[in-house]
């Protein structure tokens, strides 16, 4: 057996470790994505104040999320809480039409 790599067996075990680094790093990197939006327990009629007040699980207004609200109520850090509005899960950097900032 011939001690030396060919070209071809230097690209290809190369290109291996590339991907085996950019799928740990993946997996390693981020944390999964918190998710409020389970609402198969609310009754249709606190369904449609959700949807009426535009509840999303993630805020596209910056310095609006539901951390910074007066009507958020925060169960544990990393998990979903509740809010005196809108019912169901609600995720702390969600929002909604009834958003208050809390005072300073």
């Amino acid at each position: 057996m011939d001690p030396k790599l060919s070209r071809r067996d230097v690209l290809q075990r190369g290109a291996a470790l590339g991907v085996l680094s950019v799928v740990g790093a993946a997996a390693c990197g981020k944390p999964k994505a918190l998710s409020c939006n389970d609402t198969t327990s609310l009754a249709p009629a606190d369904l449609q104040v959700r949807t009426a007040l535009a509840y999303v699980d993630v805020s596209m207004e910056p310095g609006k999320t539901c951390t910074g609200c007066q009507q958020f109520v925060p169960i544990a850090p990393n998990t979903c809480g509740t809010c005196k509005v809108v019912k169901g899960p609600i995720n702390p950097k969600g929002n909604c039409k009834s958003f208050v900032a809390k005072p300073a």
